[in-house]
């Protein structure tokens, strides 16, 4: 079966494991998934990621969630550009998430990034998603 938006099934499953109270969440591998992924770790948003190989060929990612005190690092994840309404910025119009609390990533020219650092290339590109 084929998935219409990857990005966002990514991301409900990060939101569902939340609420599930879950340590660790598993979904198909992509780049583009594995690079927010990364993104969230180096954030500091999760704990832990990595790459393993699938029945399929496909491969999964797991994403071990960052818990502190019964409470997870992750308040809450909006997916903004959709298939069928993308959303594109310059780098003057890159959006602050909750006044610089929270993140925007963005898929630029230059790769796909965090809204500070696109803003320090003088970038913009494609907001994907915000998380707080």
């Amino acid at each position: 079966m084929t998935m219409t938006d990857p990005v966002a099934d990514f991301l409900s499953r990060i939101r569902n494991a939340i609420l599930a109270k879950k340590d660790e969440v598993v979904c198909p591998r992509s780049g583009l998934k594995f690079r927010i992924a990364e993104i969230l770790r180096k954030e500091g948003f999760i704990d832990d990621v990595n790459t393993g190989d699938g029945c399929s060929g496909q491969g999964t990612i797991s994403v071990t969630l960052r818990w502190q005190k019964n409470r997870n690092a992750i308040d809450g994840l909006r997916r903004v550009s959709r298939p069928g309404q993308q959303w594109y910025v310059g780098a003057k119009d890159l959006p602050k998430v909750r006044n610089g609390l929270g993140i925007a990533i963005v898929s630029t020219s230059k790769g796909v990034m965090t809204d500070k650092e696109a803003r320090k290339l003088g970038v913009g590109g494609e907001v994907l998603c915000e998380i707080w």
